[in-house]
């Protein structure tokens, strides 16, 4: 576990973090693109720790990879690349830099060093993990297969290395029914996740789809009567969900989509109301470019993903720890996996 007050000790000692306005107004350009959701008092809190990580992240050729649902303050501030998990991994396969700092969960830092591994992965928090990911085993998988002999294992990016490796192919919420559309197999295993395979059944329902008993601590607590009662005060609004919420959750949505679906869609439709059914940060990170969308309406907040905190990185980047490391043999298997997924994505979509 991290020794935050050491860590705040040595920083304060190499660096200006005091509340600084005058850093805020030098960074009034990456404010606006958060003024809506974060305050200027807030801002002027942030600000030093943004400018003292962009410095010393062009000192260290590091590269920030940050996902949707990271804070404004660290998807605005100092992420070089933002997005789901397709899009970060498909971005990760095109760094230069020498070092990644993974603004995310430990899978996602994993899944980069995997695809990058002569480059240094840092993970601000090791404890950042997944409840998702640590539901499945690779015991689990061969279960599953001795259940099911001879149907392709599908297995959701959110899940450890040697989870992947045990697997035929990867998925993520945004590619997952091309994904299962896409195999030579009348019976699918998807794994772990039991709603966003139940979900991809009712778009793909020429394929027997299997599932293991895993889910997500923030999307599994979305209920179906929530969206009702919210419906019935606030008819006007239009109801987004994650893939990963119950199927009677994303039965009463208007749409359901991955987080990069979630963004096009709002950004399309532009429509005035609109409720996010997923982790709270969307709507913030995304809030300040669609000014005309007023965003209402209940969240669940990811205790793993907050783990990721300014001060954390600026430690990482600062201290060089939190690499993140993959067995070999583990990390070949775990490639090939998350690999056929980016090509079949790519020929797919072709």
């Amino acid at each position: 576990m991290l020794d935050q007050t050491a860590i705040a000790e040595t920083l304060g000692a190499h660096y200006d973090l005091a509340p600084s306005p005058e850093a805020a107004e030098r960074q009034s350009d990456i404010y606006a693109r958060m003024s809506r959701v974060l305050s200027p008092a807030d801002w002027a809190i942030h600000a030093p720790y943004v400018e003292a990580i962009n410095r010393l992240k062009a000192e260290r050729n590091a590269v920030i990879l940050a996902h949707n649902y990271m804070t404004p303050d660290i998807y605005h501030g100092i992420a070089d690349v933002v997005g789901d998990s397709l899009q970060l991994a498909i971005e990760a396969t095109k760094v230069e830099a020498d070092v990644i700092v993974q603004c995310g969960v430990h899978f996602m830092a994993e899944t980069s060093k995997i695809l990058n591994p002569s480059k240094t992965v840092l993970i601000p928090d090791m404890e950042a993990g997944c409840s998702l990911a640590e539901s499945i085993t690779p015991e689990g998988i061969a279960e599953m297969r001795r259940r099911y002999p001879g149907a392709p294992v599908v297995t959701y990016v959110n899940t450890s290395a040697e989870v992947k490796a045990a697997s035929d192919i990867c998925c993520t919420s945004s590619n997952a029914a091309q994904i299962v559309a896409g195999l030579d197999a009348e019976t699918v295993i998807m794994t772990p996740d039991k709603y966003l395979a139940q979900n991809v059944a009712r778009q793909v329902p020429q394929k027997n789809i299997v599932w293991y008993d895993g889910s997500c601590i923030v999307h599994e607590r979305f209920t179906a009567q929530e969206l009702k009662d919210f419906r019935d005060w606030q008819p006007d609004t239009r109801i987004i969900a994650h893939p990963e919420c119950p199927p009677d959750v994303v039965a009463e949505a208007d749409f359901s989509g991955s987080t990069s679906g979630i963004i096009d869609y709002v950004t399309r439709e532009q429509p005035e109301k609109a409720l996010l059914v997923t982790e709270c940060s969307m709507a913030s990170n995304i809030s300040d470019a669609l000014p005309g969308i007023e965003f209402v309406g209940p969240c669940n907040m990811c205790p793993y993903m907050k783990k990721i905190t300014l001060e954390k990185v600026l430690w990482s980047l600062h201290s060089m720890e939190g690499a993140v490391e993959v067995d070999a043999q583990v990390a070949e298997g775990a490639r090939q996996a998350v690999q056929r997924m980016i090509d079949m994505s790519r020929r797919l979509s072709a």
